[in-house]
């Protein structure tokens, strides 16, 4: 049994909707083997992602950068991963109130140095809210959890 690990920041209603959205698409009814769990960054560490095969980030744009609740998910756990877990699998969303790159970047950056590797470019959900953005979220889990199942990553 493979495990999906979900660390998402959801402080509001949409972005709750997001991260069901991906916990939805990975729990899909084809995928057989990969156990997924969902966390708040303030209630994932370093242990979480140890007894993890993929992850899936999610995260606000708070002031053109990542949630502070991501920062510290990542603050808490990056020395203590590095070496065990390059190669993870990982996906990133961001709800985006403008165009999210900055926030972007700064993830890209901290999973560069962990040296996971990305299934697929972050989606960034820009603007207003848009029903489209839920169906993308559960494309996101259902890919990375088929990944897994299948053996792809």
């Amino acid at each position: 049994m493979k495990r999906l690990l979900i660390v998402a920041h959801s402080p509001s209603v949409n972005t709750q909707a997001l991260c069901r959205a991906v916990h939805h698409g990975a729990e899909h009814e084809d995928i057989e083997a990969v156990e997924c769990i969902v966390k708040t960054p303030f209630e994932a560490g370093p242990a979480d992602i140890l007894a993890c095969d993929g992850i899936v980030l999610g995260t606000t744009e708070n002031l053109g950068y990542m949630s502070g609740a991501l920062k510290d998910f990542f603050d808490r756990s990056y020395y203590s991963v590095l070496e065990e877990k390059q190669g993870l699998p990982c996906a990133l969303y961001i709800r985006a109130g403008h165009d999210g790159t900055g926030t972007q970047r700064a993830v890209e950056s901290i999973i560069t140095g962990l040296r996971w590797r990305w299934v697929q470019d972050p989606l960034i959900f820009r603007g207003e809210w848009q029903e489209a953005f839920t169906r993308q979220a559960e494309e996101l889990g259902m890919t990375m959890a088929a990944g897994l199942d299948n053996g792809l990553f």
